[in-house]
């Protein structure tokens, strides 16, 4: 063959493999990398423009504008260009759990760096909160994982029917933890979210003021609304009255080995940090940057001179005190971490805030 046909046959051969290249499709691009995810428990109905719940402030304010499907989970997802991504678990431990696995292994997100925010509503400890108080987690307990004796078959020498597993009295010693009982959350990050957002302006307003009036004999109940940190417990059973409190308060004490204080109830959170921690031995998650912010819509007990069952009823459809002021601080105090991960991130990326 002369060289003007070697190099004619070269010239077609390379135009027909340049061609099939420009007619393949592009790589797929990865997954999309998330910097901040932030976990809801339940919304009313739609996630913009009607009565709130938990999701629907961070969709409108941290503009989460793009929906993302969630095939194995409760909710759609959404994110915004930021990086910040949205999610509602759906109500109960166990769709917290199979929603928050669902979303840690969706390969189409990865949060292998993200930091993840549980921000949701509770019944707080008269005796550490007012309504409208927004708490940091340093622990969550499990109030589910129990023995229980019918309240008439309690023997008169024990303070309640709740018996760790494993044993067979109440908070019999040593106290162990088999069975996954608390998760203790980075005390580090902790702090520096606290630290953060310690001096939030948290809103006030006469209903508050009458109800936190009715605790007289509680001076944490009768402040303005507040940031603090403390320990959450979580169950699945919406438990209410003095009595259980003294449980919560006893069983937070029990777990925690006389280190935490328990002033928040939450359903959610142990599933939650369950799926965490599971997806962290995977690697797909960063346990480290995992923070739990509750916020106070009621109080777990009867006021002074109210039934337990009178206080209950008062409740039964969703008329909580501070139901909205709580999504309010749940929204402002947790958007103050968020806004400064987001902002920081060439750092926080590769390193872990700490309490200053």
């Amino acid at each position: 063959m002369c060289n003007f046909a070697k190099r004619f046959t070269l010239t077609i051969a390379l135009f027909v493999l340049t061609c099939a290249g420009l007619s393949q499709p592009a790589a797929p691009a990865g997954p999309i990398r998330i910097k901040v995810v932030v976990v809801t428990m339940f919304e009313r109905g739609e996630d913009t423009g009607d009565t709130p719940g938990e999701f629907q402030l961070w969709v409108e304010r941290e503009h989460l504008d793009q929906i993302l499907p969630l095939p194995a989970g409760y909710h759609h997802v959404r994110l915004n260009k930021d990086g910040v991504l949205g999610v509602v678990t759906g109500v109960g431990t166990a769709k917290a759990a199979a929603s928050v696995m669902a979303l840690g292994l969706d390969p189409h997100l990865d949060v292998s760096k993200a930091y993840w925010i549980v921000a949701g509503i509770g019944g707080g400890d008269p005796a550490d909160v007012s309504v409208g108080s927004a708490i940091w987690a340093d622990h969550v307990v499990d109030g589910d994982l129990a023995f229980e004796i019918d309240a008439r078959q309690i023997p008169e020498s024990w303070p309640t029917g709740y018996v760790p597993l494993r044993k067979g009295t109440p908070y019999e010693q040593p106290a162990s933890d088999v069975y996954g009982g608390m998760y203790t959350l980075n005390a580090g990050l902790v702090g520096w979210a606290f630290h953060l957002t310690q001096s939030a302006a948290l809103a006030d307003s006469e209903v508050l003021r009458k109800s936190r009036a009715r605790f007289t004999g509680f001076p944490n109940a009768l402040k303005p609304p507040f940031v603090a940190r403390g320990d959450i417990l979580a169950a699945s059973t919406f438990w209410h009255g003095s009595k259980m409190d003294e449980w919560a308060n006893a069983w937070t004490r029990y777990y925690t080995g006389g280190k935490g204080n328990y002033m928040v109830a939450a359903m959610e959170d142990s599933g939650t940090l369950q799926a965490l921690t599971f997806l962290n031995q995977a690697g797909r998650v960063d346990l480290r940057r995992v923070l739990v912010l509750r916020t106070v819509s009621n109080y777990d007990r009867e006021a002074p001179g109210v039934a337990a069952a009178e206080s209950l009823q008062e409740m039964v459809s969703g008329n909580y005190s501070a139901y909205m002021p709580a999504l309010e601080a749940a929204q402002i105090v947790g958007d103050k971490v968020v806004r400064d991960l987001v902002e920081h991130w060439a750092e926080r990326e590769s390193t872990i805030p700490n309490a200053p």
